[in-house]
């Protein structure tokens, strides 16, 4: 099972947005796949189409990580309508932020990880939507993963961000979990016809070379557009869709080499 963190710490970048295309790109393909929502904001569990009443959540799962607790907890995304496949959620909540001070101990670093480990015969893709901030949440997503992909913008203070979060990495690979690596920078919402834009995705790439990951991401209505209405973005009609489709194809293809995630060898859709 990979473990993937989907990280920002910067806000307002596009981060969940990102997971939601990575984690189409991996139903589309028939990766079985657990998206974990970590960030308070609870978006991603809202754009998977999932039932929440009733059920326990991630904050459950943070106070208490045993293998019961984290079942109930975790729930079949509405995607799964769409055609067969396996795409779960590990329900987000507000509650979350309670457990996202600045100093976390070492015991609470580690319960994703714990959590984690009981549904590992499950799923070979593990996607986490972390919050935007490097307190005990992001901590916890990070102890649990293999891999980091910072999301960033084309923006004056993209570079310091992803700077910062590459620096981060590496404290936590170096203290804590020594399996964990970069995967890359994800630049989103680009413009490509901003001269802006291309300065500093030339920053980006001056400063940290291979790591910036293609394709970059333009910015598009259409994936607000299936998040707004709970679909997976590889059915959603219209071109700008489909184009869009084929970019989160090509990074998630950069996950599945980069995790040796087994693939099907014809997805749900074949």
């Amino acid at each position: 099972m990979h473990v993937l963190s989907v990280s920002s710490l910067k806000g307002g970048v596009g981060k969940t947005t990102v997971t939601l295309g990575l984690a189409s790109a991996a139903f589309a393909r028939g990766i079985r796949t657990l998206v974990v929502d970590l960030d308070p904001q609870s978006d991603v569990s809202t754009g998977m189409d999932i039932q929440i009443a009733g059920r326990l959540n991630i904050a459950d799962v943070l106070a208490n990580p045993k293998e019961k607790v984290v079942r109930q907890a975790i729930t079949t995304s509405g995607w799964a309508k769409v055609h067969p496949g396996t795409i779960d959620v590990l329900i987000g909540s507000p509650s979350a932020i309670n457990f996202d001070g600045p100093h976390p101990s070492v015991r609470d670093v580690w319960k994703l990880e714990e959590a984690l480990a009981g549904v590992e015969g499950e799923y070979d893709l593990v996607l986490i939507d972390c919050a935007p901030s490097l307190n005990a949440l992001t901590r916890t997503a990070w102890a649990a993963s293999d891999r980091v992909m910072v999301v960033t913008e084309p923006g004056l203070f993209s570079v310091a961000a992803a700077d910062r979060a590459l620096r981060a990495i590496e404290e936590i690979r170096r203290g804590l979990s020594p399996r964990l690596q970069p995967l890359g920078i994800v630049v989103n919402r680009v413009r490509p016809q901003s001269i802006e834009h291309q300065f500093r995705i030339k920053e980006l790439r001056d400063m940290f070379g291979p790591l910036v990951l293609s394709p970059q991401l333009p910015e598009r209505t259409s994936l607000q557009q299936a998040q707004g209405a709970a679909k997976p973005l590889h059915i959603w009609p219209g071109d700008s869709a489909q184009e869009l489709a084929a970019d989160f194809d090509l990074l998630l293809d950069r996950i599945v080499r980069a995790g040796r995630v087994p693939v099907p060898e014809t997805g749900p859709q074949a």
